[in-house]
């Protein structure tokens, strides 16, 4: 027993240079960290990361190596989106009125609080209504909100489409009334009151490379088909669309998930981002979940109308930011990526993350490098030497012989 744990010993003893190193081994890219000098450190991922990082930058790792040993760096990846708190507020009716001017429709809150969105509901699948809203914290004199705010529905065989949703700056009234413009009376199923507070995000601008326009008359849509400069992340997009009347049609944004080559060239698989709406009646923005692509497709189905005028688009995408604990500055830092074998990393900040400064310096990432320890690895294995494989077993060997003639000697 005694023999095979020495064994054992002197096996791990020369295995260890290579166990520390097979971590970093096993990435093909690496970035250089500049400016560590303290604990904790942010850093901003470079757009040209995410074509060779995994998704969902499973594989993004920081290594820090001295002479002695390579240790291995927590971090925090962190979305700069936008945060939305929506928080429903407790209202009741308590006067519905008319006159010559329209409907009116008067609400009270218990106690005076700030608003800045109702939305309407109504049996009336089509209509086309204006609508007004004040405010006042007596019941007795009225304060301006909105005027002549179009709300509208329309329900056929094409679509079902409302806009309903009555949108204002913050206003804080005890009592809030809407007033509507419409020929008939309106029956009114439902009012929710309620707050949106939206914490702005970080987002940056995504320029694209071309941007072509294909009516096809046969499927009765327009296809516009967009490609970035690179994979980057998209999260926003805003399509600059003109015509002479009012208008409303179906709308989908889609992103390429993977490209293969065909005798008509090269085509592309895609994924959905947003199924919705394009209206004269609402501005043409489209939020969604952050998505890295290097291409995107919008269909809109125009069924037998004229297609729309369409001019060019905005996109933003929202950062990503890692916020890393640096426990030795000391250390030579660099990021890793590409290594589809590995899974999400899991480290204890994670359940800590309040104890993390508020205040935090940010660190430079540097460009992109082959892994150098990854090309000599996978170009030849160090135990595919013949050389190697020899002196190994000849220490093996006489190890053995030494501690048997030891043993039999006893």
């Amino acid at each position: 027993m005694m023999l095979k744990f020495k064994i054992y010993l002197l096996i791990l003893l020369f295995a260890c240079p290579f166990v520390a190193k097979a971590q970093i081994n096993s990435y093909k890219f690496k970035r250089d960290i500049t400016g560590v000098t303290s604990v904790w450190h942010s850093m901003k991922l470079p757009n040209q990361l995410y074509k060779n990082a995994e998704t969902g930058f499973l594989d993004l790792r920081i290594f820090g190596t001295s002479n002695k040993d390579t240790i291995e760096v927590p971090y925090l990846l962190k979305q700069r989106a936008d945060k939305i708190d929506n928080r429903e507020l407790a209202f009741k009716q308590i006067n519905q009125s008319s006159n010559q001017n329209g409907y009116y429709y008067t609400f009270q809150s218990d106690a005076v609080t700030i608003i800045n969105q109702i939305n309407l509901s109504f049996k009336e699948d089509n209509f086309d209504w204006k609508a007004s809203l004040e405010g006042s914290n007596d019941n007795l004199t009225w304060f301006s909100i909105l005027k002549d705010y179009r709300i509208l529905a329309i329900k056929n065989n094409d679509t079902h489409y409302q806009f309903t949703r009555l949108s204002f700056p913050d206003s804080k009234y005890k009592f809030f009334r809407v007033a509507l413009k419409s020929p008939v009376k309106p029956e009114l199923l439902e009012a929710k009151i309620s707050k949106t507070d939206t914490i702005k995000g970080i987002y940056q601008d995504v320029k694209y490379k071309t941007f072509v326009v294909r009516n096809d008359a046969v499927n009765k849509e327009t296809v516009i088909d967009i490609a970035l400069e690179n994979a980057v992340p998209i999260a926003y997009l805003k399509l600059n669309a003109q015509s002479d009347f009012d208008f409303y049609r179906s709308v989908r944004i889609e992103y390429a998930t993977e490209s293969f080559k065909t005798d008509n060239g090269i085509q592309y698989n895609y994924g959905s981002l947003f199924d919705g709406t394009i209206s004269s009646f609402e501005k043409p923005e489209y939020h969604f979940e952050n998505t890295i692509t290097s291409r995107l497709k919008i269909t809109i189905q125009n069924n037998d109308n004229k297609p729309l005028r369409l001019s060019g688009l905005e996109l933003k995408g929202n950062l990503y930011e890692i916020v890393a604990r640096f426990d030795n500055p000391t250390y030579n830092y660099a990021l890793y990526y590409g290594n589809e074998k590995v899974t999400s990393p899991s480290y204890e900040i994670e359940k800590f993350e309040n104890e993390i400064p508020a205040l935090i310096t940010s660190v430079a990432i540097g460009h992109e490098k082959r892994n150098q320890l990854y090309s000599i690895i996978s170009e030849k294995p160090l135990f595919e030497n013949k050389a190697w494989l020899w002196v190994l077993m000849a220490v093996i060997i006489a190890l053995l012989g030494w501690f048997s003639f030891k043993m039999l000697r006893n």
